[in-house]
């Protein structure tokens, strides 16, 4: 083997969703010999904590309006290639059935993540991908048409392509440590600087702790100096540290951005997603017209929890007053405080709590057709570390899945028009 632990066709760097993934669809589009080498005793930790230990594999409909990141292009580009109803398709066919829940997210009939990732497991196994745990990367060099991939035990292995599937730097316990970005530095790619995503904010102060366990629909905005704010809706869990919950964990990856780039950055809380200033100050008077004796806390708390509802009158001073008390000005107030409260943010729970990384390896320095790197011939890269995130709802894995799918048919292709192109050159 003159000196390495084993030549072969691809070796896949990285043992996760988009790692696993990949090596299959390799060996379905062309059956080359694939190596994955994982640096942890066992793989699949990252999928094995997702969605609750639930696993969202996908969602019902997705499309580039899902994410963030590099080009919309590119991501548009690569998930028609392998779109959610394909990765649906594909998990039944390896025997996860999968269900719908709220907002279209698809989750194994088991609820137990363990059942995708061992389902991964039997069809790379399946389709004679070798697995290699353990074996941390350290380097990746090119020598002339191949590349010699060396770990951490001094161990090489030679391969015609390298795919870097190493994830991103969330849950760093997970093995996700981000040294993938140096590997593809080396061989000659640039680096958007990452930051969390899909994380819990916390917040200044203690009147929050208060609230801690308490969930509703909220609306909020993240306002940038120089950028056109974002408006998101969702759930929204207070905390003991801040505020969780959907519509949070989206805005994180704003939040994190603006502040990267030194922006003043500022969250707003809207308690009543779809009213108007008009529409609610219209509600309260008529309120106040047929229950002038109710109290102000607790007429919002028809349409909002309790707790909400009297940590808001008593923030206009009003958690006493009842409604035929509750002047003009300060019903003007509530309702603006109801519509636009700032969230004194003042950093998030960092990688250690983040589902996903924002920032990686630009888009541009990728072919979407191929996901082949424009600046290393035979070097392919997938999943989360490459310069895209989903929100929340299955969208991220299916990044994993489309842009897997996307190179292992390249890379088979590829490989297929080597092989007549040295036909013809031997007849």
């Amino acid at each position: 083997m003159s000196g390495f632990e084993k030549t072969t066709d691809v070796v896949v760097i990285g043992g996760g969703a988009a790692g696993l993934a990949t090596g299959i669809f390799v060996k379905r589009h062309g059956g080359l010999g694939v190596i994955c080498l994982d640096g942890a005793a066992r793989v699949g930790a990252k999928i094995l904590v997702s969605g609750g230990s639930r696993c969202n594999v996908t969602n019902r409909t997705v499309t580039e309006r899902d994410f963030w990141g590099g080009s919309a292009r590119v991501v548009r580009s690569v998930l028609r290639a392998f779109p959610a109803p394909r990765a649906a398709a594909f998990f039944a066919e390896i025997g996860v059935a999968l269900h719908e829940e709220e907002d279209g997210k698809l989750f194994p009939d088991s609820n137990r993540a363990r059942t995708v990732l061992d389902a991964l497991l039997r069809e790379l196994q399946r389709a004679g991908v070798e697995l290699r745990c353990g074996e941390r990367v350290t380097d990746v060099c090119r020598q002339a048409a191949r590349f010699v991939v060396t770990t951490a035990s001094g161990r090489q292995y030679q391969a015609r392509a390298v795919v870097l599937a190493t994830g991103g730097r969330s849950l760093p316990k997970t093995g996700s440590d981000g040294a993938g970005y140096e590997l593809a530095a080396r061989l000659g790619h640039g680096y958007v600087e990452t930051t969390p995503a899909l994380v819990p904010l916390l917040l200044d102060g203690d009147a929050h702790a208060a609230l801690s366990g308490t969930s509703h629909p909220a609306r909020l905005t993240i306002r940038a100096e120089g950028r056109r704010e974002t408006r998101l809706d969702g759930a929204l869990l207070w905390t003991h540290f801040g505020v969780s919950g959907p519509v949070v964990l989206n805005a994180s990856r704003h939040w994190h951005r603006a502040r990267l780039e030194g922006r003043a950055v500022e969250v707003v809380l809207n308690l009543c997603p779809g009213d108007t200033f008009d529409s609610l100050d219209a509600w309260l008077q008529a309120h106040g017209s047929t229950r002038p004796r109710a109290g102000v806390a607790t007429v919002l708390a028809t349409r909002l929890p309790a707790a909400v509802a009297e940590a808001w009158a008593r923030a206009v001073d009003a958690q006493e007053v009842t409604l035929a008390h509750l002047s003009r000005d300060a019903r003007r107030r509530l309702v603006h405080a109801l519509l636009a409260s700032p969230l004194a943010v003042r950093d998030s729970r960092g990688y250690n709590f983040a589902e996903v990384t924002a920032g990686g390896i630009p888009l541009d320095e990728i072919d979407p057709a191929t996901m082949e790197s424009r600046r290393c011939p035979g070097l392919y890269l997938v999943g989360e570390m490459l310069d895209v995130d989903g929100r929340l709802g299955g969208f991220n894995f299916q990044w994993s899945w489309s842009s897997a799918w996307v190179a292992g048919r390249a890379i088979a292709r590829a490989a297929s028009a080597r092989a007549i192109v040295a036909g013809e050159g031997g007849a």
